[in-house]
């Protein structure tokens, strides 16, 4: 064999270019090389802005009123002294124009046995009313949003207004 005479083992591989086929002689084999593509996914961190929350909180006053009502007896005492006739019926604790009547009684000893209205417990009731005032502070919180760029500059406030508390 010459330098310039192809050796038979030497053959030309195909290429894509290539359309004409590539002769073996007997007994000689082809290697082809099978190719494979994989994927693969990586992720990363990136940074695209950033978010400040902050809650203010405002005060004001308010005075808060209600009226309270009281009530209050007077008793008063109101000699009678009347002896009751026999067979008259004891009197019995009553309501006369919003006045509550309780009878007081006694015996005393007499040759004979009498009944004696000595008073009555005459009872009114008075009520009042009073206005009050309690001073309380109200506290209302908001939420103050900020939006922040990745350099940290400002770009968008938002704020919600939270519900009210009450504290004295």
């Amino acid at each position: 064999m010459t330098a310039h005479e192809p050796n038979q083992r030497e053959q030309r591989q195909p290429t894509h270019q290539d359309e004409a086929p590539t002769q073996l002689a007997t007994g000689e084999s082809l290697a082809i090389p099978v190719v494979e593509e994989t994927a693969r996914i990586e992720k990363q961190v990136v940074e695209t802005g950033r978010v400040r929350v902050r809650t203010e909180t405002e005060t004001h006053d308010q005075i808060l009123r209600e009226s309270l009502r009281s009530d209050s007896v007077a008793v008063t005492r109101v000699p009678v002294n009347r002896t009751l006739a026999a067979g008259e019926a004891a009197p019995v604790a009553r309501v006369e124009d919003g006045v509550t009547i309780i009878p007081v009684l006694e015996e005393i000893l007499v040759v004979e046995k009498r009944l004696v209205l000595k008073e009555e417990v005459h009872i009114r009731k008075a009520s009042a009313d009073e206005d009050v005032e309690v001073p309380v502070t109200l506290r209302r919180q908001r939420a103050v949003v900020e939006r922040l760029s990745a350099d940290g500059q400002t770009t968008d406030t938002t704020a919600q207004t939270g519900s009210e508390e009450t504290s004295s």
